[in-house]
C-alpha cells in the first residue's frame, strides 16, 4: 500500500503570458495575487520551435523580485545554460529528460553547485518511469515537472490524461515527501 502524503501545492503562474515590457510589475502582481513561484519558460528554438527568454531576462527580473524563479528549460543542451542561469539568479533549473538521458547525473550536480534547485520535466509522450532513476539517485532531482501540454507553446488545452502520470509519480516517490510536482497550466 502506498504511503499517504500531503504535498503542499505551489502556485507557479507562467510568466510567458506576461507583458514583457513590464515584467517586473507583472511579477510583483503575480506574487501579490498569491503566486508562490514564478514559472519562467525558457525556449531555445531547437528543442521547441519557439524562442523566449534567457539568462539576461532572469538577471534583470531578479533585481526586482525575491520570488522563487522556477526556470523550465525547454532547450536541446541544458548543460550549456547552467552557469549563466546560476549567475543570473535562477532559483530552480528544470531540464527535460528527453535531452539529458546520458548526462543527467553530472547535470544535477552542476545545477546544485551553482546554487539552484534541480528539476526534471517530461513531455506528455514520455513515460513517467523515465524519471524514476533521477528521483532515486544519490544526488536526486528535487522537482518533477509533469507537462500537461506539449512544450513550446502557450495557450494550449490542458491534457487531463496526464494526471495519471502525477498519480503514478506520487505513489512511486514513497519517502520523497519534500519533492515538488508542479503541474503548470499555460
Amino acid at each position: 500500500e502506498a504511503p499517504t502524503m500531503a504535498a503542499a501545492a505551489k502556485i507557479a503562474p507562467s510568466m510567458l503570458s506576461s507583458d514583457f515590457a513590464n515584467l517586473a510589475s507583472e511579477a510583483e502582481r503575480m506574487v501579490r495575487l498569491g503566486a508562490d513561484w514564478l514559472h519562467m519558460d525558457v525556449m531555445d528554438g531547437h528543442f521547441v520551435p519557439n524562442l523566449t527568454i534567457g539568462a539576461p531576462v532572469i538577471e534583470s527580473l531578479r533585481k526586482h523580485t525575491k520570488a522563487y524563479l522556477d526556470c523550465h528549460l525547454m532547450v536541446t543542451n541544458p548543460s550549456d545554460y547552467v552557469e549563466a542561469f546560476g549567475k543570473a539568479g535562477a532559483s530552480g533549473f528544470t531540464f527535460h529528460i528527453e535531452v539529458a538521458r546520458d548526462n543527467w547525473k553530472e547535470l544535477i550536480q552542476n545545477i546544485k553547485a551553482k546554487g539552484m534547485r534541480p528539476g526534471v520535466s517530461l513531455k506528455p509522450g514520455t513515460p513517467v518511469e523515465d524519471v524514476f532513476p533521477l528521483v532515486e539517485a544519490e544526488t536526486p532531482v528535487e522537482l518533477v515537472l509533469v507537462m500537461t501540454v506539449e512544450p513550446g507553446f502557450g495557450g494550449q488545452k490542458f491534457m487531463p490524461e496526464m494526471m495519471d502520470k502525477v498519480s503514478t509519480h506520487f505513489v512511486f516517490r514513497g519517502a520523497y515527501a519534500e519533492e515538488e510536482v508542479p503541474v503548470p497550466r499555460h
